[in-house]
C-alpha cells in the first residue's frame, strides 16, 4: 500500500496536465459530432493525445481501417520502444499479465517518472502511477464532452484548440535545444504544405499524409544526422 500511494502521488501532477488536454479533446470531439458517451468511451480505450486527435480526424474524413490503423502505428510506435526502455527497471512482481495491463497507461510522462526511480519498480508502485493519469484523462474528456454542448459556439470553438497548443509546446523546447530535431520537423512541415498545396497530391489523405511526412523526414534525418558511435564519443573525447 505505501508504494502504492507512493506513485499515486507522483501521478497527481500528470492527471492535472492530463485533465486540462483532455478537456479540449472532449470539446473537439463533440464538435465534431460524436456524442458525449462516444468522446468518453474513446478515451476509455486509449490513452493517447496525438493519436486520438489523428482518430478523430479520420473518423471525420470517412478513413478506412487500414489508413487508421497504419496512422495510430506510426503515431503510437514510441510507447512500444518506450515500454522495451521501461522494461529494464520492472522487478519480479510484474508479471505477464500485469505487464499487459499497467502497458495500457504507459504514456510519455509515466515513463519519465518511473524511469527516473532509483533501483526497480513493481507493480504496486505502477498501479498508483497510472491510476491518477488514466481517471484525470477520462474525467477531462467528460468534463470537456459535456462543456462541449453547454458553451456557446464560439467559447467551445476556441477552447477545442488548446490541444494543438499543448503539441507546439512539447515541440517548441527540443526544436529551440537541437538542431537535429529542428531540421526533421522543418523537413516535415515542408512535405505537409506540399501535399496539401499541390494539386498533384491531393488524393493523398490526412492519414497517409501523417504516415508519409513522419516516415519520410525521420529517415532523411537518420540518414544525413546519424547518431554517433559509443566508441567514436569515447575516442574523441580522449583527444
Amino acid at each position: 500500500m505505501k508504494l502504492y500511494l507512493k506513485g499515486l502521488r507522483h501521478g497527481v501532477p500528470i492527471a492535472i496536465g492530463y485533465l486540462s488536454v483532455s478537456f479540449a479533446f472532449g470539446i473537439q470531439a463533440t464538435n465534431a459530432g460524436l456524442t458525449s458517451l462516444q468522446a468518453i468511451l474513446i478515451s476509455l480505450m486509449n490513452v493517447t493525445s496525438a493519436g486520438q486527435l489523428a482518430g478523430l480526424n479520420l473518423m471525420i474524413s470517412g478513413a478506412g481501417m487500414i489508413e487508421m490503423a497504419l496512422t495510430q502505428l506510426t503515431i503510437n510506435l514510441r510507447y512500444a520502444l518506450m515500454s522495451l526502455s521501461l522494461s529494464q527497471k520492472l522487478d519480479k512482481t510484474m508479471t505477464l499479465p500485469h505487464r499487459m495491463l499497467l502497458s495500457f497507461c504507459n504514456t510519455d510522462e509515466v515513463f519519465v517518472v518511473a524511469s527516473q526511480q532509483p533501483g526497480k519498480v513493481g507493480r504496486a508502485y505502477l498501479y498508483g502511477l497510472t491510476n491518477g493519469p488514466f481517471f484525470g484523462w477520462v474525467l477531462g474528456t467528460a468534463l470537456g464532452a459535456l462543456a462541449g454542448g453547454l458553451l456557446p459556439e464560439n467559447v467551445s470553438a476556441a477552447l477545442g484548440i488548446a490541444i494543438y497548443g499543448m503539441f507546439i509546446a512539447i515541440v517548441l523546447p527540443p526544436f529551440r535545444r537541437n538542431k537535429e530535431v529542428r531540421i526533421v520537423l522543418l523537413i516535415s512541415v515542408a512535405m505537409s504544405c506540399i501535399i496539401s498545396l499541390v494539386p498533384l497530391f491531393q488524393f493523398i489523405s490526412g492519414g497517409f499524409r501523417i504516415i508519409l511526412c513522419a516516415i519520410t523526414a525521420s529517415a532523411i534525418g537518420a540518414w544525413l544526422m546519424p547518431m554517433p558511435d559509443e566508441e567514436n564519443e569515447a575516442e574523441e573525447a580522449l583527444e
